[in-house]
């Protein structure tokens, strides 16, 4: 087993043919920064090109699957808003990009809570685990923003219309448990039991033949591409509007407040 250290909070493992990207930035709940974003798009699509790895594995390292957009570190660049806000919707396109167009087999273990973009493109891994413990949370109204991560097309397919509007319009915070009867995730573990339990039927599927999974999943998707490039793509556009409003500014200032008190 193999493993490095990238500089934006990854740690990348290898176990033979089954590739771990860790988000490791325990201090701010598993945080995604700018870079990240770019470090996770770079990883995913590096994986997805090397003969060597047949299964790829998004993680969490500590409590938190990841807490989301680490909204203080976009806020306090030196850049103007223009500028970061343009950066930021440019990186967040690609690395939700390199989630749906992975052409192996990609893996989604959640830890710990999801919460924000962390969510939505975890749900665009082909099979997703998840923590008894852990939740999923969207609070994109709460922020004066709005979907992101493809989850406008994404939710309501998984999880009907209804139980999609209450999570992304009113801000729900979806239990495990209610993670597995809407479908979107496969199977629920203790967290203890990751490592025994879980790991070693990972690495079982990182020997099926990578080729048969490229086919398989290029027939699953076929009527698929073309619409997650779609939300993707209108997603961020709204996106960038929504952080110019009013509503998205007081909110900011808001959240900020509250981090800062606690």
């Amino acid at each position: 087993m193999a493993a490095r250290l990238r500089p934006a909070h990854l740690l990348i493992e290898q176990f033979g043919s089954v590739r771990r990207i860790s988000i490791n930035n325990p201090r701010k709940k598993n945080a995604i920064n700018l870079q990240a974003y770019s470090d996770l798009a770079d990883e995913l699509n590096a994986a997805d090109e090397d003969e060597s790895v047949t299964v790829a594995v998004l993680t969490g390292v500590g409590d938190f699957y990841s807490s989301g957009n680490d909204i203080s570190a976009l806020m306090s660049s030196d850049k103007t808003i223009e500028e970061r806000l343009e950066s930021s919707n440019s990186h967040l396109t690609r690395m939700v990009r390199a989630f749906y167009s992975f052409n192996k087999l990609l893996i989604g273990v959640l830890n710990g809570p999801a919460i924000g973009v962390a969510a939505t493109t975890a749900v665009l891994c082909d099979v997703l685990y998840m923590a008894d413990t852990a939740y999923i949370h969207t609070p994109f109204t709460a922020l004066g923003l709005c979907a992101e991560g493809c989850s406008s097309y994404t939710f309501p397919k998984l999880m009907g219309r209804s139980k999609a509007s209450e999570m992304l319009l009113l801000n729900h915070r979806m239990s495990a448990q209610e993670a597995l009867e809407f479908n979107v995730v496969a199977e629920l573990f203790k967290r203890e039991d990751f490592e025994s339990k879980l790991w070693p039927r990972i690495l079982q599927y990182g020997k099926l033949p990578v080729g048969s999974i490229k086919a398989t999943k290029q027939l699953m998707r076929k009527f698929e591409s073309d619409k997650l490039e779609e939300a993707n793509e209108r997603e961020a556009q709204v996106l960038a509007k929504r952080w110019f409003t009013e509503e998205a500014m007081q909110a900011i200032v808001n959240f900020m407040s509250r981090k800062s008190k606690m």
